[in-house]
């Protein structure tokens, strides 16, 4: 009936994590009032935190940091944190980063020498390959800090939110740890998070922080909010004074659209510039020729076997689209 055994928990855990600290005090409140209060002072204080690291570019400094805090649940994931890109899990910002690594050199937050930057508007970095693939154990060897596709950044499991990919409408939308609904594709967020965490590449489904969608390298190889098509209304208000004021209207939340037919209506109804891709993506697409009309051969089909062992199908830069698919096993 007592928090006086949690604290002293978490003194020693503190303490044995971080033994740079000596002394230290836990303080347990329970007042719903005071807790407001506090609550919206440290607020105030992140803000005013993540303000000062929003001045910092990419560009600017010689080092980003990695961590592995996560490798217990996600053996291959590698978090690289930069002025411009927070943890996924929003917690920490390239100056917590540092601070960390001082503090604790030997410890799951290390320095990552940037190297030479391969390709600035995907952002890809010498260093920060060689560093992901020797600390994935070799399974991870690019990554793409600035996109949703290719080699993008792994996901754990902690992210924030997801931006994931709605083939219907060749747009990206957004999906938070808090949003209890269903997003626009009809997946909940844990069911978007299955398939986006382990560590593993996975393309169109990408962990990210909200603080990153208050940067200017936020997607930026894939569109940044021009290709945003779907966000649910409560982060849309917290990251609003970040997007486009002329996208600001034209992205939906859960009170505009249900379901992935109404959103494309509404795309098209306010002109969201996805729209723009839809169209080119039709100029793209050659005629269909017109195929002699072939006899049947009735005969014998071949028999088809599969290895002891299964098999494994990787389609790389793989974009498909079906109207339905159906798979029935042969008796």
């Amino acid at each position: 009936n007592s928090f006086e055994y949690v604290g002293k928990v978490m003194i020693r855990l503190y303490k044995s994590e971080i033994p740079i600290i000596e002394k230290i005090q836990v303080t347990f409140i329970t007042d719903p009032e005071k807790v407001k209060e506090l609550y919206e002072e440290a607020l105030k204080i992140y803000e005013a935190r993540d303000a000062r690291i929003r001045g910092m570019k990419d560009e600017d400094v010689d080092v980003f940091y990695g961590c592995t805090l996560c490798q217990s649940f996600a053996p291959t994931h590698v978090c690289v944190i930069t002025p411009q890109r927070y943890a996924n899990c929003g917690a920490i910002s390239w100056l917590d980063g540092r601070a960390a690594s001082r503090v604790d050199p030997k410890g799951p937050i290390f320095v990552v020498e940037k190297g030479e930057c391969l390709d600035p508007i995907k952002g890809e970095y010498e260093g920060v390959n060689k560093v992901v693939k020797e600390k994935s154990g070799g399974v991870i060897e690019r990554v793409w800090l600035y996109t949703a596709f290719g080699y993008e950044h792994t996901s754990c499991g902690c992210f924030e939110a997801i931006a994931f990919y709605i083939p219907e409408v060749d747009g990206l939308g957004i999906i938070d740890r808090d949003f209890k609904g269903k997003a626009v594709n009809g997946l909940t967020f844990s069911a978007i998070a299955d398939i986006t965490a382990g560590g593993t590449q996975v393309d169109g489904f990408h962990g990210i922080s909200i603080e990153y969608m208050r940067s200017p390298k936020f997607l930026q190889a894939d569109g940044g909010w021009s290709r945003i098509v779907w966000v649910p209304k409560r982060v849309k208000e917290k990251v609003k004074d970040f997007i486009p004021p002329e996208l600001v209207d034209k992205i939906p939340t859960e009170e505009d659209v249900s379901n992935v037919e109404e959103l494309k209506e509404f795309l098209k109804r306010v002109g969201h510039p996805v729209v723009e891709r839809w169209k080119a993506m039709e100029e793209a697409k050659p005629p269909e020729e017109e195929k002699p009309a072939e006899e049947a051969v009735i005969g014998p089909l071949p028999t088809v076997t599969a290895a002891v062992g299964g098999f494994r199908v990787i389609f790389e830069n793989a974009r498909i689209y079906a109207d339905r698919v159906i798979i029935k096993r042969i008796k």
